[in-house]
């Protein structure tokens, strides 16, 4: 089902939308005339007329019923334990956490007739591939709790397609970067900080190994493309294009005019050499094609790191 484009929009449920992500999706979807209702345990702030919030754990029905009302067109579904170290250690909380929570989520969709969710999924699912190009094709053999969460989440949403006629869409990210992600403790906000503070980075290895990274704008154009698409099915939602760790490094220099030197530490254990994507087959399913490039995009946070740092000087 292809959400209504006039100016009565269907109303969308976002979940996580306190959240680095779920903002700017939440600024895209308003920005395009959904009315949108924020469910998240961190409480969302806005004088924002067209934004209902439900603050409350999705654990619980209580939450989920009060999110998702009668006449919600769309759930897009970003809440998840999302860190790979914590889904080794806390494997029973990550798979209720995300694949309860999606489980339950989808049953209250079919009951009350919500006719398309969308998933933010990983390339975590597809494991390690070494330097190959991961594709939308390729079997899912994830190495950890988190990716093999979302796995079964994947397999949860093509389960309603195909049996109740749902449109169900699972996005698989790369690395998301961009402004809004200064709590984030992943290498783009590390370089940030470390160019603010005229410190240097710690790099695992050679620095050679390859990363995709996406901005967060594209990330959430990607989002209400699919929504939109009446597409069920998986789509790729990266740069498509890799670059190794000392690139990213030397972009950041270009961009901050730091010297930000590098620390050569040993890699952890499942450190991947690549991550490499193919997003073409995204332009045909869902009409997403990336449009920031690495540079530019890097800019963005920069100017957001830069100006977050003028407000906490007194």
């Amino acid at each position: 089902m292809v959400l209504e484009n006039g100016p009565e929009r269907t109303p969308v449920v976002v979940t996580g939308g306190s959240g680095f992500i779920g903002r700017a999706a939440v600024r895209e979807l308003r920005d395009r005339g959904y009315p949108v209702t924020v469910v998240d345990r961190v409480p969302y702030v806005t004088e924002d007329e067209g934004v209902r919030v439900v603050t409350g754990n999705l654990r619980d029905a209580e939450t989920r019923e009060a999110a998702v009302t009668a006449g919600t067109g769309a759930i897009v579904h970003l809440a998840a334990l999302t860190s790979v170290l914590k889904s080794v250690e806390l494997p029973d909380d990550t798979f209720t956490e995300n694949v309860a929570v999606t489980h339950g989520l989808l049953e209250l969709a079919r009951e009350r007739g919500v006719q398309t969710f969308v998933l933010a999924s990983t390339n975590a699912v597809i494991g390690d591939v070494g330097t190959s190009t991961i594709t939308v094709d390729l079997p899912t053999r994830p190495l950890t709790p988190y990716g093999a969460t979302k796995a079964a989440c994947e397999m949860l949403l093509s389960g309603y397609s195909g049996a109740y006629g749902m449109t169900t869409c699972a996005l698989r990210f790369t690395n998301v970067y961009g402004p809004g992600m200064s709590h984030k403790d992943s290498f783009v906000p590390r370089m940030m900080r470390a160019a603010m503070a005229g410190e240097g980075v710690r790099v695992y290895g050679t620095g050679e190994q390859r990363r995709d990274l996406v901005h967060v704008d594209d990330v959430v154009r990607a989002i209400a493309l699919a929504l939109e698409s009446g597409y069920s099915g998986r789509a790729i939602v990266g740069a498509g294009h890799s670059v190794s760790v000392l690139e990213m490094v030397q972009t950041v220099r270009d961009v901050t005019g730091a010297e930000l030197p590098v620390e050569h530490v040993a890699a952890p254990k499942g450190e991947m050499p690549a991550v490499v994507v193919d997003v073409s087959a995204s332009a045909q399913t869902i009409g997403f094609a990336p449009a920031i490039s690495l540079a530019d995009g890097l800019a963005t946070a920069w100017k957001y790191f830069a100006e977050l740092d003028l407000k906490a000087t007194p």
